[in-house]
């Protein structure tokens, strides 16, 4: 079957993540949790795991959101910075992954603006 097909990376898309936590710097922020967005796009050689219907072979989104949810909400970031950075790094520290792009959004961050995002990535050399 398709053997000869050259295939780039698959992509799992974590979408719109909503989260409360505490980020910021001004006295309001750090008394109260914020909502934040959160987007996770995550490249891995998904072929094995497809061509043969293995579990073990994906690349296990639940576990990675999980981590996520517990880091967000319990932790404290001054910066958006920090906490896209920190995600970064959950997502690269499992092995298949091989490239990843966070974005963060923080609603109502700024008057007569919907949000405030900040999009960091990595992949592996």
């Amino acid at each position: 079957m398709s053997e000869g097909l050259n295939r780039p990376l698959s992509r799992i898309h974590i979408k719109d993540l909503r989260l409360r936590t505490f980020i910021g710097f001004n006295e309001e922020e750090q008394r109260k949790r914020q909502d934040v967005v959160i987007n996770i796009r995550i490249d891995y050689d998904a072929l094995s795991a497809a061509r043969g219907d293995q579990v073990d072979e994906a690349l296990n989104y639940k576990i990675i959101t999980k981590e996520v949810i517990a880091h967000v909400e319990d932790n404290r970031f001054l910066l958006l910075e920090a906490m896209v950075n920190d995600l970064v790094e959950i997502v690269m520290a499992h092995q298949a992954a091989q490239r990843v792009e966070v974005e963060v959004d923080k609603p109502h961050a700024l008057r007569f603006s919907d949000s405030v995002s900040l999009t960091m990535a990595a992949s592996r050399a």
